[in-house]
């Protein structure tokens, strides 16, 4: 069973064990969440929802908090003497899917 989850803005396909990326959430490391934002429930019967799979969760645990590696951001305007160099680590929530609910 496999469903499609939305958090941050971004979907992501699911199933049970995945350990997915997501954009940074407000919950600390080896708590529970749920995710109730499920688009798509598949399986032995494909659940679209409209935008949402009425009474569909997703439960995952916490692994941790973190950074990603470190992009740089390099602005140039040639013949004007500019030119900027920016550093940047987007923060992320890794976690463990659990159960899919639906």
């Amino acid at each position: 069973m496999y469903a499609v989850i939305e958090t941050g803005g971004k979907q992501y396909k699911v199933q049970q064990g995945d350990v997915v990326f997501v954009e940074k959430l407000d919950v600390e490391a080896g708590q529970t969440i749920t995710f109730d934002k499920v688009l798509v429930l598949g399986g032995d019967e494909l659940k679209v929802g409209a935008p949402y799979v009425d009474g569909a969760t997703v439960t995952a645990t916490v692994a941790k908090q973190g950074k990603a590696k470190k992009i740089i951001v390099y602005k140039y305007k040639p013949k004007k003497g500019y030119h900027k160099k920016q550093g940047h680590r987007q923060p992320y929530t890794k976690v463990e899917i659990t159960a899919i609910n639906g």
